[in-house]
């Protein structure tokens, strides 16, 4: 399967998806993030981020972080928190916690990380990932989770 289908999304493993977001052009992926489908495949995704967490890894981190993907059809934003404490992870799509660093990006950038198919340094470098807060927080977060390789 090639076509990026959030009606599947559920059903893929995440290399699969990873490997459908590679061969999906940028403009098809823009469209499926601006449509109806959005909010099934950001649910999706960060409903999946909780079973990547790598509590090995995450040694005595306790933090909050916000992931604020802009593009929305109306011109709007989704934001979603994701607290790691006591080597769990919690994932809301309703933030009521103040975050210790905010990541802002697009909706093919998201797909682009989450996905493995983007450095988010050389992503935050070039102004198509933005952070606030605590930056060695954002380095340290793709080791936090078991993203697959595309």
């Amino acid at each position: 399967m090639t076509d990026f289908d959030p009606a599947n999304l559920a059903s893929l493993e995440p290399k699969e998806f990873a490997q459908i977001v590679k061969s999906t052009p940028d403009d098809k992926l823009a469209e499926v993030m601006s449509g109806d489908l959005r909010g099934t495949v950001l649910g999706t995704v960060f409903g999946r981020m909780p079973t990547l967490f790598r509590a090995d890894r995450a040694g005595n981190t306790d933090t909050v972080i916000h992931w604020t993907i802009t593009g929305r059809a109306d011109g709007g934003s989704d934001t979603y928190e994701i607290v790691i404490e006591n080597a769990t992870c919690q994932v809301s799509d309703t933030p009521q916690r103040d975050p210790k660093l905010t990541l802002t990006m697009g909706p093919v950038e998201f797909l682009k990380i989450v996905s493995g198919g983007a450095n988010p340094v050389m992503m935050f470098m070039t102004g198509k990932l933005k952070a606030k807060g605590d930056l060695g927080l954002a380095a340290n977060i793709a080791n936090l989770f078991d993203i697959p390789k595309s």
